[in-house]
This record gives C-alpha cells, structure tokens and sequence, in this order.
C-alpha cells in the first residue's frame, strides 16, 4: 500500500486559453493536516473540485492509496465548499437529516450523529429555524456539522474560517485537530495563510496555477530562516552600546525597565557564540530566533521562482 493515502500526478486543467492548473502534484500522508495555500485565483479550489471528480482534469491523475481513484472513494470524502450550498427555506434539523441521508446514512444514524455534533457546538436550539435566518457564521457551522457526520476518511475544507468571528475560528479550530486526533486526513484550502500555521504538518504553496514549494511546515520555515533573533535584556542598555560588527540591530524598544532588540547575524557565528557575545552586553531573559511567517515566505518563494523564470 502507498504511504501516501491521496495524490495528485502532474494535473493540468485548463478552461479555455485559461490554465487553472499547470502540472500541479502533491502527497498527502494519511492521518495528517495538509495545508493547500495561495491567493484567490491561484487554483486551489479547481484542484479540490478534480480530487472530488467535480471537474476531470486535462492532463495527470489523483490517486487514492496508490490506485487511481474511483467514484466509490468520492464516499470516503467530506467537503466543504467555499461557496455555500444549504436550502435556505428548509428547516436546519430536517435539511441536516436529509443530506445526511444522501452521504449513506440510516435516518436513525443521521438524527443520532447530528443531535450529537448540535450539542457539541452549541447549537441545538437551531433544530426548527430556517436557514434563511441564520447568519453567515451560523450556516457555516450547520455544513461543517454535515461535512463530518459520516465520519470520513479524507475532509476537505476550502476557506473554512469564512464569516467566523475569532471565537468561533478558534472553535473550528479544535474540532479539526480533534477529527485529525480521530484518524481522519485533512486537507485545508485557504488564502488566509496565518490560520494554518497552528494546525498544519504539510503545505503547498500555489500561486498563479503552478505549485512554487511544498514539504513540511517545519523544514519550510527552517529552509527560509534569516538568522534573525529576538532578544531581552533585564536592564536599560542604549542602543549604541548595543552596536557589534556581528550582528545588525533591526528593532530597538525600551519597556517597564527592560531592553528589547531584534538583531540579524550577518557574521556567521554559531548561536552560543552569538549568545556568548550578547551576554557581554547585559542581564539576558529571552533570546529566540524568529522564523518567518508563511506570508513571508510565500512572497519571498514567488519572487525566488519570478526570477529562476527570467
């Protein structure tokens, strides 16, 4: 069996003279949160939509266990659309039954397992309303109930947090490692790349119809590292007897008695030897290297991959 419980192999998609996707491949390990990111345009959602056999694709194949995949794995998956498709003058009980039942379920399993997602977020009160009278937020948080119910293998969320305040991001949040905790595999498509760096193991970057970079979270922030460290002193030192050839002051702030500075090494000493030198200069209570955000590498990956082009 593959190690990797969904692929995609060099998929091209184009509509028109318009290339959606262009030789677009990525490898998701089962039991794992994979992070698909890029703007809005880059082909995330047209990628999903080829993995659900929504749209076939031009050119390459996804792979479902090793095997090309078939209409019966469509079963295995949970999907949550970006564009939202609830009935919106159908009772929000009766409509969660009724999709439920679409996706394999008894209405006896249906009804148990949605009484039971309602009371885990909250919501049971919502059994008799219409859809048309919830929210945005609201209505999210009916299709992620009807997305996970049938307990899936592989979830897909495409822009998950759409109309969430932060409170209920956050809720969304545990419930999808919680389901990761459980054995399911997640793919999560967003162009809000900050609200993946908590859950995500694995990215993909997509930007203009090509995948730029790819690989795990971890080695991806270590690859784009700059050798930029936050560090805190316990008493007031001024900047200029901060100054040191091996390294370059970038930020300065003085607070409640403390000294604040963030500093590049350009010397290419070790960190002990860096911290060696900076306790020369005071009393040390924090000393951190800061690793980029990921739209900072996002920018920095496409201007890498604009000039490798030229």
């Amino acid at each position: 069996m593959s190690d990797y419980i969904l692929e995609t192999k060099n998929i091209t998609k184009k509509f028109g003279d318009f290339v959606a996707l262009d030789n677009v491949s990525l490898r998701i390990k089962k039991g794992t949160i994979f992070g698909l990111l890029g703007p809005n345009g880059a082909g995330k959602t047209t990628l999903i939509r080829i993995i659900n056999q929504i749209f076939l694709p031009d050119e390459g194949e996804v792979l479902i266990n090793g095997k090309p995949i078939s209409f019966d794995d469509i079963t295995k998956f949970g999907y949550l659309p970006e564009e939202r498709g609830l009935y919106k003058k159908m009772k929000v009980g009766e409509q969660a039954i009724y999709l439920a039942m679409l996706k394999g379920l008894s209405k006896e399993e249906a009804t148990k397992q949605i009484k039971y997602w309602f009371k885990k977020l909250e919501i049971t009160s919502w059994w008799n309303k219409k859809v048309e009278e919830l929210s945005k937020g609201m209505q999210q948080k009916i299709q992620f109930v009807i997305t996970v119910l049938h307990k899936p293998d592989i979830l897909i969320f495409d822009e998950p947090f759409s109309g969430f305040d932060p409170i209920n991001a956050n809720m969304l949040k545990k419930e999808i490692l919680k389901l990761k905790e459980d054995g399911a595999t997640i793919i999560f498509s967003t162009h809000n790349m900050e609200s993946v760096e908590e859950i995500c193991e694995d990215i993909a970057l997509i930007n203009k119809s090509k995948k730029i970079l790819d690989g795990p979270l971890a080695n991806i922030k270590e690859d784009f590292k700059e050798n930029i460290f936050a560090v805190s002193f316990a008493e007031i030192i001024e900047k200029e007897n901060l100054e040191n050839k091996n390294w370059e002051i970038l930020y300065y702030s003085q607070r409640k008695g403390h000294t604040h500075i963030q500093i590049k090494n350009n010397s290419g000493i070790t960190h002990n030897q860096l911290l060696s030198k900076l306790i020369q200069h005071g009393t040390l209570i924090s000393f951190t290297e800061v690793l980029p955000s990921m739209n900072e590498i996002f920018i920095k990956a496409v201007e890498q991959k604009n000039l490798s082009n030229e």
